[in-house]
């Protein structure tokens, strides 16, 4: 089976933009909220509703990997690391390729 890769626009390089700034905005406002209080899951919730629409935006790319591992690590999530992540993603525009391409398995 062979997956759809994304056709990457401008808008959705804004988009993608626009959404890691407002999560790491919303993690750093709410960070005494976010720290293993009852609020944490939320945190996690965030984390990986940010990995999973960066990817559907975007596709793959290697710059999320560091950002979701270290959105666990207890004040290391305070950095902007959503917002890097995409900024390095997206600096070549639209032209930058996902790293892994999806191959259909022949038989």
């Amino acid at each position: 089976m062979k997956l759809p890769r994304p056709q990457i626009t401008q808008t959705r390089i804004r988009i993608a933009r626009f959404l890691a700034v407002s999560a790491d905005a919303i993690q750093w406002i709410m960070a005494p909220l976010f720290f293993e209080g009852f609020l944490s899951i939320f945190n996690v919730i965030l984390d990986v509703g940010m990995c999973i629409s960066m990817t559907m935006l975007l596709g793959f790319r290697v710059w999320f990997l560091p950002s979701f591992f270290f959105e666990g690590i207890p004040f290391l999530d305070l950095a902007p690391t959503w917002t890097i992540a995409v900024f390095l993603a997206t600096r070549n525009g639209p032209d930058l390729p996902p790293v892994i391409e999806n191959y259909e398995r022949k038989n």
